[in-house]
């Protein structure tokens, strides 16, 4: 396997997207939401789209468009012309709708609960089992989890105006996690009274 998985800081990314279907309104709408400036280049575009911020260009700006952007998405039906955008980004980073392996992003179907980000990737071997896997962990994901996230990060952030040791500190962070006062709190969504034993606890390590 010849792919790993990392994230793609997107906030004032430019991205050229070719197509204007079903495929390349989802990507659209993906990285309009994450912050990046997107155009796209076809003959209609989704309302929303516009509303959201992005240009619809002609299909005969290609070359300028690839020129302007950061990453380059082909979600085209026209094949002749995907294979002509492929050709000409050169070292952009490209993502293929239509033929993944010959890009060199994958767009993972992925999904969002509270602050956490969950992308599933099947190394391109079965996208419908990538929706069924989906929906499998975000039925195992509870709102205490939620919560758990909201602590660690309020603790995390708390120990290190007080602890200078990374290692003393993670260790700090499983005693929060396994606290059955704190994993009460949780359970009764006493998110305030939680953080007040944290802040507790943290001064009688001073």
């Amino acid at each position: 396997m010849d792919w790993t998985s990392l994230y793609l800081k997107t906030s004032d990314l430019n991205v050229f997207i070719l197509g204007t279907g079903e495929v390349a309104t989802r990507r659209a709408n993906r990285f309009l939401d994450h912050g990046a400036c997107v155009k796209l280049a076809g003959n209609n575009m989704d309302e929303e789209l516009l509303l959201k911020g992005a240009v619809l260009c002609s299909t005969e700006e290609v070359d300028e468009l690839v020129e302007w952007c950061d990453l380059v998405v082909i979600a085209s039906g026209d094949e002749k012309l995907c294979d002509y955008v492929y050709k000409i980004s050169g070292d952009k980073l490209v993502n293929r709708a239509d033929y993944p392996q010959e890009g060199n992003i994958i767009v993972p179907t992925s999904f969002s609960i509270g602050d956490i980000e969950i992308s599933i990737f099947t190394n391109g071997k079965s996208p419908l089992m990538a929706r069924q896997l989906r929906k499998k962990i975000q039925s195992i994901i509870t709102e205490d989890d939620i919560l758990e996230i909201e602590l660690q990060d309020y603790a995390r952030n708390q120990l290190k105006d007080v602890i200078d040791d990374q290692k003393e500190r993670r260790k700090c962070l499983y005693d929060i996690f396994e606290n059955e006062i704190i994993n009460d709190l949780i359970r009764n969504n006493e998110i305030d009274k939680a953080k007040d034993y944290i802040d507790n606890l943290i001064r009688g390590l001073q």
